[in-house]
C-alpha cells in the first residue's frame, strides 16, 4: 500500500489545554527509583481519576465513532470490520494531538489513535478508560516488547492503550554533500557544524527533547536522564542549545511534504526526519542512521473513550487492528514499524517492510525516547525536584524561533 503518512501525521503543537490536565497529575504523585529506559512506567505512580473499565464483552452496537491519524482507518480493512461485527465504522481524520485530546473530550467518540503526547493528557483528564486486555486477544505475546508498559500509556499498572505502532525521529543526510557518514547529532547541533545553513529541525516544543537527548550525551553533569523530565536549569540548558542550532538551520518543518521538498531541492542536506520521509524522496543519495546519543520517537496506541457509547465495537475493532493481517496493512499504509511482530512473518513484503523500519530491533527502539508530554512531576524518578510542563516548553520554545 502507498502510505498516506505525510498527509495526516501531527504538527505537536499543544498549548494552554495541556495545564488543566498537568494539575491533576501533580496532586499525591511519588515516583520509585527505577524508572528506566527509553520510556517504561518503572515504579511511577500518578493520581489519575478513577474511570470504569468495561468488564465484559456484550451485544454490538450499530456505530463506532474514530478519531484517527490520516490512514489508520480505511475501507481497505474497516468494511471488512463492518461486515463481521454489523458496527458502522465513522471516521474523523485529526491533524495534531490538541485537535484529538479536544474531540475526545466532547464524549462523542469512541476511539483514538493516540501519540505520546497525547495519551497522557487524555488519562490525567479522565477522558479515556482503562483497557481490559483480557478482552482484546490478540494483545499477546506477539507484541512487541517495546510498546507494553510505557509510561505514556500506562499509569499505576493499568494500560489506557493497544499499541498500534512506532518510529523513531533520526538523522537524515544527502550522501552526496555528507560523504562521511555521520555517527552523532554533533553535524546539526554543534555551531562549528561544517553543514551550517544546510540543516533542518523539526517545529514542535517537543523537538526540546531531542536537544535534551544530546546534552545527556555531551553534558552529563547536567543530570539529565529522561529528556521528558527537565527542571528549569536543565530546560534553560536545552533553549540555549536550540538557539545555537537556530543560527545554523536553513528552516525548521512540521509538515512532513515540506520537508521531502527541501531534501529534495537541496535546501537541506542534513537533519531530523522519520524513515518513511526518507523513503518517500524514492531518492537513495539520501541515508539515515539513529546516531550514538540515541533520538525521539513517537508510539500511537488505540484508546477508547470514558463516555463511549459502543464500547463493545470499540473493543473488537482493538482486537481486529491488533490482528497481524490489519496492524501491519495499517503499518504499511502509515509508514511505522508495526505493533504485532508476527506481521512480520507473513511474507516477504511483510518481512522487507519490517526490516526497513526495524519493526523487531528492540536494541535500536531501547535507543529512543518515545515523546511524552512533560509534567510537573518528574517521571525520571526524582522526588526533589519540580519539573517543567509542556505549557513551560511551548513558552520556552516561541523564544528559540523569536
Amino acid at each position: 500500500m502507498r502510505s498516506k503518512m505525510f498527509t495526516g501525521r501531527p504538527k505537536m503543537l499543544a498549548g494552554a489545554a495541556f495545564v488543566a490536565a498537568a494539575a491533576l497529575v501533580l496532586t499525591g504523585c511519588s515516583a520509585g527509583d527505577d524508572t528506566a529506559g527509553s520510556g517504561s512506567t518503572g515504579g511511577l505512580s500518578i493520581d489519575v481519576p478513577d474511570v470504569a473499565m468495561h468488564s465484559a464483552m456484550g451485544d454490538m452496537e450499530k456505530e463506532l465513532n474514530i478519531v484517527a491519524w490520516s490512514g489508520f482507518v480505511e475501507p481497505a480493512w474497516s468494511d471488512q470490520f463492518t461486515a463481521d461485527t454489523g458496527c458502522t465504522v465513522n471516521r474523523r481524520v485529526a491533524g495534531t494531538s490538541d485537535e484529538m485530546v479536544q474531540l475526545m473530550r466532547t464524549g462523542d467518540y469512541d476511539l483514538v489513535s493516540a501519540s505520546g503526547d497525547a495519551s497522557l493528557r487524555l488519562i490525567a483528564g479522565g477522558d479515556v478508560a482503562p483497557i481490559n486486555l483480557d478482552l482484546v486477544p490478540n494483545f499477546g505475546d506477539d507484541i512487541v516488547p517495546g510498546m507494553k508498559g510505557q509510561i505514556y500509556d500506562t499509569i499505576n499498572g493499568k494500560s489506557y492503550g493497544v499499541p498500534i505502532g512506532r518510529g523513531a525521529n533520526i538523522l537524515q543526510y544527502n550522501s552526496e554533500v555528507v560523504t562521511e557518514a555521520p555517527t552523532s547529532w554533533d553535524v546539526a547541533w554543534e555551531a562549528d557544524s561544517p553543514y551550517a545553513g544546510q540543516i533542518i529541525g523539526y517545529d514542535a516544543p517537543i523537538y526540546i527533547a531531542d536537544a535534551a537527548v544530546y546534552l545527556m550525551a555531551h553534558q552529563p553533569e547536567l543530570g539529565i536522564t529522561n529528556p521528558y523530565a527537565l527542571d528549569q536549569t536543565q530546560l534553560d540548558a536545552a533553549i540555549k542549545l536550540l538557539k545555537q542550532q537556530n543560527k545554523i538551520v536553513s528552516e525548521y518543518w512540521a509538515d512532513p511534504a515540506a520537508q521531502i521538498t527541501s531534501f529534495m531541492g537541496g535546501t537541506t542536506n542534513l537533519g531530523t526526519s522519520w524513515e518513511i520521509l526518507r523513503k518517500l524522496t524514492g531518492d537513495e543519495k539520501f541515508k539515515s542512521v539513529l546516531p550514538a546519543e540515541g533520538s525521539t520517537g513517537w508510539s500511537d496506541a488505540w484508546m477508547i473513550g470514558a463516555e463511549s457509547k459502543s464500547p463493545n465495537c470499540a473493543y473488537a475493532w482493538m482486537d481486529y487492528t491488533s490482528s497481524p493481517e490489519v496492524n501491519g496493512a495499517i503499518a504499511m499504509n502509515f509508514g511505522m514499524a508495526p505493533a504485532n511482530a508476527a506481521f512480520c512473518s507473513l511474507n516477504d513484503e511483510a518481512a522487507a517492510h519490517c526490516d526497513y523500519f526495524n519493526a523487531t530491533d528492540e536494541e535500536y527502539f531501547e535507543k529512543v525516547w518515545f515523546w511524552t508530554t512533560p509534567i510537573e512531576q518528574c517521571i525520571d524518578g526524582r522526588t526533589d525536584a519540580t519539573c517543567t510542563n509542556f505549557q513551560q516548553w511551548t513558552d520556552a520554545w516561541l523564544t528559540v524561533k523569536s
